[in-house]
């Protein structure tokens, strides 16, 4: 999807890119496929701020995505492509021949009149969805899932893609966005193709005004802050002995770098190659 951008007759415009929205065929959503959506403000069910930067915004509902794909060797026409405020991607609302609804995540390709089916006899073609056994070698896929019938939970966000490397005693090894080489169990299914939207990494807002629709709020650095608020804070200016810059940490105390995995997370035997080895070749 194409961004574009704009003539600098304001300083927000001079920097400006945003997405051209070619692709979006309709401004409303199916609305038996929305929910309303409570915010939270970042805070817990004790008032506490949990997730910082979070406030304001522009109100949003949620779209009911279909993350499983269940509805096995049934044709679905894409009816429209549509914009979802709680993702990166677009979304596709598609409809079964027995009459049902249903999100999808739209894939780089499709396009309005398109048929996406599910099951393990399908075609490997954007859209449709199959266990990791059947899909071919070396093919782009997105929405994995991690266990069986769990629902799709890698490679979701716009322009992600993993690539099936092999299969081997049950288990099929993918190569994940980050690098990292991993085993799925081959009876998990994943949508073929590449998540659509591939340009929205290239996005630049132009003005601080646009960050707080999208609902969040300013972020101060931690040298600008008092030694009561931060762990970097304090000093006379910008200190390098008194305060701010000798101990580079968060406001719980982790420093910068530090590892925050579980060592010994059950889900590393599912790791075969590390996603830090393959860059340092």
């Amino acid at each position: 999807m194409p961004l574009k951008s704009f003539n600098p007759v304001t300083p927000a415009n001079r920097y400006k890119m945003l997405p051209s929205f070619e692709e979006i065929t309709t401004n409303k959503p199916e609305k038996s496929l929305t929910r309303p959506l409570k915010r939270s403000g970042g805070r817990n069910n004790q008032g506490r701020i949990t997730c910082r930067h979070i406030g304001g915004g522009h109100k949003r509902k949620y779209r009911l995505v279909d993350f499983k794909r269940r509805k096995l060797d049934i044709v679905a026409d894409v009816l429209t492509i549509e914009y979802d405020p709680n993702r990166t991607c677009r979304i596709a609302l598609i409809q079964y021949t027995d009459g049902v609804k249903s999100y999808i995540l739209a894939p780089s390709g499709l396009k309005v009149g398109d048929k996406v089916s599910a099951g393990e006899s399908v075609e490997p073609t954007p859209g449709n969805a199959m266990p990791l056994k059947n899909v071919p070698l070396g093919t782009a896929i997105h929405n994995i899932e991690l266990t069986p019938m769990g629902g799709g939970k890698v490679a979701r966000a716009a322009g992600q893609q993993a690539i099936l490397a092999s299969r081997d005693s049950g288990w099929a090894f993918v190569k994940m966005p980050s690098g990292e080489i991993r085993r799925f169990n081959e009876n998990c299914f994943a949508t073929i193709g590449t998540v659509g939207n591939r340009d929205h990494m290239n996005e630049v807002s132009g003005k601080a005004g646009r960050t707080r629709w999208q609902g969040k709020r300013p972020t101060v650095r931690g040298m600008c802050m008092n030694p009561v608020d931060h762990p970097n804070g304090g000093g006379e200016g910008k200190s390098k002995s008194g305060g701010g810059r000798q101990h580079l940490k968060s406001p719980w105390g982790h420093t910068k770098g530090q590892k925050t995995r579980k060592k010994h997370n059950p889900t590393s035997s599912f790791i075969v190659e590390d996603r830090r080895k393959s860059k340092r070749r």
